[in-house]
């Protein structure tokens, strides 16, 4: 047979076997009853499904504007792409933000800017000062929540190691204490979940020998109480069983290889004085800071904490409250919770801001703002708004590489940040990707300090309300300190104010 009639033969079968395909999901698409589109159009009805699954990767690349995707534009990406490589991040020519819908931030900038020469070093922050330990905290941006078991393995080296080069904090989520969270030597803040996992005991109580153990690291700087978080508002942590490998496992101290899902609130904890007694319980078996996170939808509970903070002492207080938007985001949420419950962070955190000045706890409280801040501009509101720090989760996965695939909950990420399919770790290289995870932090703290002198201070923590004008309906703008006035001191606390 001559080499044109080998390929003539290949090509008979192979047309052959494509009919004979075609046939087959032919019969079987006319025949099964689960799905209307593929019965009335057998084959053909397939591709809708094809096109529907591929147009979250194209509509990115070819459709969409630079401002217009969800939950992350475009601009917003390739900001921190640049900052994580650190690039050039200046623009050209325009800006292609449109500044007159409703709620978008303007800062004021000053006739007479800070120079460089007169510009402040970012100071630290004691957080925890009733503490045997408090922790003097370095940098005003840092790591949110992302638990080992959600992130791979080379994910969780690379940020910690990262957090150490910039000086930052790591938190671990409510997954536990790996060896990976350590081994960057980044300060940790330990974060404990609904279901206490690595401090649990076998019952999924608190146990006061296990909290020993973690605090015991040095690493180990604060430890925060998950009340709720901005994706899910009154569900728990998902961990899908075929994440949870044999490793994670240990250290969470649960079954291998079975879905994780946490309680939707600690059990023990019904009242805001079960939850101050918790705190104070978990800071003297530690003898570290703690303080507690959770989205803000009802606020009045905030309310009565503060009241019984005034009666009982300041040591009684959470040393800091870490305050998640309802525009948060998570590996695995249900859509119900993740689009429609909980205050978005543009309302609660200067609502809980003025809620701790109003009973004179702005100075023993550290307020940490999270929810969807991974740019100079949304920072430096957050901080403008009253926030002594900011941490972000999904910021910190664009500068590992995420590219928005939406697949975190489904070990096929494709570039290895939320799988355990070694194969696809394997693209993620911890060392080159922790050079970019400090980057992008130092980049950040710079810029957001660029904005702080053009609005004429000289460092970010002194931006305050009146840096910040908020664009409203009618197209006009009207200062921050208008829109949202600082409430007056009670009474007893302006008594003890002016003896002072």
């Amino acid at each position: 047979m001559t080499g044109l009639g080998f390929l003539a033969v290949l090509f008979i079968l192979f047309v052959g076997f494509f009919l004979l395909a075609i046939v087959v999901l032919f019969v079987i698409d006319i025949t099964q009853t689960k799905d209307a589109v593929r019965r009335n159009y057998p084959v053909l009805g397939r591709f809708r499904y094809l096109f529907s699954t591929l147009g979250e990767f194209f509509r990115q690349y070819f459709f969409a504007m630079d401002r217009e995707e969800m939950p992350f534009n475009r601009a917003e990406r390739e900001w921190v792409d640049r900052a994580a490589r650190g690039e050039d991040n200046t623009v050209a020519f325009g800006s292609s933000k449109n500044l007159t819908p409703t709620g978008s931030v303007i800062f004021v900038n000053c006739p007479f800017p800070t120079l460089d020469e007169d510009s402040a070093a970012v100071q630290s922050l004691v957080i925890g000062p009733h503490c045997r330990l408090p922790y003097d905290a370095p940098s005003f941006f840092n790591i949110s929540g992302m638990s080992y078991g959600a992130l791979s393995t080379p994910a969780v080296m690379a940020l910690s190691n990262g957090a150490r080069m910039a000086k930052c904090w790591m938190n671990t989520g409510e997954g536990g204490l790996s060896p990976y969270h350590l081994e960057g030597g980044a300060d940790i803040v330990f974060q404990i979940g609904t279901a206490k996992y690595g401090v649990r005991d076998l019952e999924g109580n608190l146990c006061d020998d296990k909290l020993r153990e973690v605090a015991a690291h040095k690493q180990v700087r604060m430890f925060e109480l998950k009340m709720s978080q901005g994706a899910k508002p009154g569900k728990g942590g998902i961990l899908p069983g075929v994440k949870v490998t044999s490793q994670i496992a240990k250290i969470r101290g649960i079954p291998e290889g079975k879905d994780s899902i946490s309680p939707n609130r600690h059990p023990e904890i019904n009242s805001t004085t079960e939850m101050l007694d918790m705190i104070h319980h978990i800071r003297e078996v530690t003898g570290k800071p703690v303080g507690f996170k959770a989205v803000v939808g009802a606020y009045g509970w905030l309310e009565e904490m503060c009241e019984e903070v005034r009666k009982s002492g300041l040591d009684r207080a959470p040393d800091f409250i870490t305050i998640d938007g309802g525009d948060g985001g998570t590996g695995a949420a249900p859509m119900p919770l993740m689009d429609n419950v909980g205050l978005p962070l543009r309302e609660s955190l200067p609502l809980v801001a003025d809620i701790l000045h109003k009973y004179g706890l702005r100075d023993r409280i550290r307020l940490i703002a999270s929810g969807k801040l991974v740019t100079p501009s949304e920072v430096g509101w957050a901080i403008a708004s009253g926030a002594d720090f900011v941490v972000s989760a999904r910021g910190f996965m664009f500068s590992l590489g995420c590219i928005q695939a939406m697949k975190c909950n489904k070990n096929t990420c494709p570039t290895g940040i939320t799988t355990h399919n070694k194969r696809l770790q394997r693209g993620l290289d911890p060392a080159d990707k922790a050079l970019k995870v400090a980057s992008f932090c130092q980049n950040m703290i710079h810029e957001v300090e660029v904005i702080s002198h053009s609005c004429g201070v000289a460092r970010p923590r002194l931006m305050g309300r009146k840096h910040v004008r908020i664009v409203q309906s009618d197209g006009k703008s009207i200062p921050m300190d208008e829109l949202y006035p600082q409430p007056e001191l009670l009474v007893e606390d302006q008594q003890h104010s002016n003896s002072a």
